[in-house]
């Protein structure tokens, strides 16, 4: 869990996204995001589906299956 809420910060920081854009694209408030970046809540599947999404990565890169940040050919 720390892993995956370390990763989905650093991919936040690295494109020069606020809390608040992040939380306001998945449609939740901002107090909520910032608890799945310190890993005080668990994130639900449908957003760790946007978020691979938005960040154009993989699952398994978010939660750290691997560290090749491209998804994966379809």
């Amino acid at each position: 869990m720390v892993l995956m809420s370390n990763r989905i910060k650093d991919l936040r920081k690295s494109r020069g996204f606020t809390q608040e854009e992040i939380a306001e694209y998945l449609g939740i408030h901002q107090t909520t995001y910032g608890s799945y970046e310190t890993g005080k809540l668990k994130i639900p599947l449908e957003s760790c589906e946007k978020l691979a999404d938005f960040y154009k990565t993989s699952l398994d890169y978010l939660t750290c299956r691997t560290n090749k940040i491209k998804p994966y050919k379809k």
